[in-house]
């Protein structure tokens, strides 16, 4: 017998190791991992308030909800896109992109994103952007034609107006600072109260 599980938090190459190694140390057997979910063999029935207890102690959370499933899914493709293909890497725009994915229509997608994490998907994908822009500032390998290129910006001048209102700093402002600000990417998007 197989479980799919959904987790959420799981935004990065390590989450997934992490996981599969929280999996491991429960003893089920990893059949299938990527951002998001866990699909998992085992032969009784699944003890989930351990499982969950074991996901928590690492910062990761068992999603009960298939909203909340969704919306796990959403992130995981956007982050995905954004920090390991480059939106320029996608010929349609991100609406229709996960539309695709995930086999819904995208109103739907947004309705539910927005109840859940009460921030648009447009709001998340800037946000995930101007994330991947510190980075690749940081990195100081590419100029930043190169980088507003990768993130699917229609010139600098745009890059350079979003990073602003993200951030408050232009750029080269951020550049020349001595601490730069990075927001993990499980983070990103979170309404602070």
């Amino acid at each position: 017998m197989t479980s799919t599980l959904h987790i959420k938090n799981m935004v990065c190459d390590r989450c997934i190791r992490a996981v599969e190694h929280i999996m491991r140390d429960l003893e089920y057997e990893v059949q299938n991992i990527e951002l998001g979910t866990v699909t998992i063999k085992h032969s009784s029935a699944l003890d989930r308030g351990i499982i969950s207890g074991a996901l928590h102690a690492e910062g990761f959370e068992l999603v009960e909800d298939k909203k909340a499933a969704l919306v796990g899914k959403i992130k995981a493709l956007i982050i995905d896109l954004v920090h390991k293909k480059g939106i320029s890497s996608v010929s349609t725009n991100i609406s229709k992109y996960l539309s695709d994915q995930l086999g819904k229509d995208y109103h739907y997608l947004s309705t539910v994103f927005s109840q859940i994490e009460n921030v648009t998907i447009e709001k998340f994908v800037i946000l995930q952007k101007i994330e991947r822009a510190k980075e690749l500032l940081i990195y100081d390998e590419l100029t930043l034609s190169e980088i507003a290129h990768q993130l699917g910006y229609s010139s600098v001048a745009y890059l350079s107006s979003q990073f602003k209102q993200v951030t408050g700093f232009t750029p080269t402002e951020f550049k020349k600072l001595k601490s730069h600000h990075r927001i993990p990417l499980d983070e990103i998007g979170i309404v602070k109260h």
